[in-house]
């Protein structure tokens, strides 16, 4: 198992195939990816790299979040997000991840917080079909009707789908396909539709429920010292500190 990647939602576009058909894509761009922390057994009791993606002011952070960077010898990072990873695919800290973290044809899941809608009704939150337009119904033609039974047992169950606050939940989409990536620009294109608005940190990593291909890079693709990609990263040692 190896570590995903931390990723920003720019948004939808379309990219055609050689065939003229298009295919409707999200964009996702990683913005500084790098390795901030190291987990090992031995001080941690499990094996795990801390990324940090995007850039963030002094001002806006605490002292110990600021001597945590400083210890990585890393840029202030707005995003922090630790991903469990096998003892072969440890990376160093300071390593950059590139775009061709993932290859073409590849499924990955996406995680990350959907769109919030505010207090919704019941039509629009699960889709009921309301109630009728006529024979005595007025001023509820939109509303949820009876929630409960009679005496017994005189409550209205947990978990009833009613009227409520809408998104702003944590989601995972699974099995995702990627259509292409953009190394020099640090972009993913992603087939359909993710969770999260525009400007949103997502976390993407291998499908659980397929396969990784053969070609994708292990441990991972690094970025070298001048930006360019390199061809594989350096695994750290068991006991290295993070």
């Amino acid at each position: 198992m190896r570590t995903g990647v931390i990723a920003k939602k720019v948004g939808m576009t379309r990219l055609f195939q050689e065939d003229g058909r298009h295919v409707p894509v999200t964009v996702l761009k990683l913005e500084g990816v790098q390795v901030v922390a190291v987990k090992n057994k031995d001080q941690d009791g499990y094996v795990a790299v801390q990324l940090g993606a995007g850039s963030a002011k002094a001002k806006n952070l605490t002292k110990p979040e600021r001597g945590h960077f400083a210890k990585a010898e890393v840029e202030l990072k707005a995003k922090l997000v630790e991903f469990p990873v096998a003892e072969d695919a440890v990376l160093e800290v300071g390593t950059a991840i590139s775009a061709d973290h993932f290859i073409a044809g590849q499924l990955v899941d996406i995680s990350g917080q959907t769109q919030g809608k505010g207090f919704a009704g019941a039509m629009k939150r699960w889709g009921f079909g309301g109630l009728r337009a006529t024979h005595g119904v007025s001023l509820s033609h939109r509303s949820h009707g009876s929630t409960g039974n009679r005496q017994d047992p005189g409550r209205v169950f947990k978990n009833k789908k009613m009227a409520g606050h809408m998104g702003a939940r944590q989601r995972t989409q699974q099995n995702l396909e990627v259509i292409s990536t953009d190394v020099e620009r640090d972009l993913i294109f992603v087939r359909g539709s993710v969770p999260g608005s525009k400007g949103a940190w997502l976390i993407v990593r291998d499908a659980v429920k397929v396969a990784r291909p053969a070609e994708a890079p292990y441990p991972a693709a690094v970025k070298a010292a001048n930006g360019n990609e390199a061809p594989a990263a350096p695994v750290a040692a068991e006991g290295q500190e993070g």
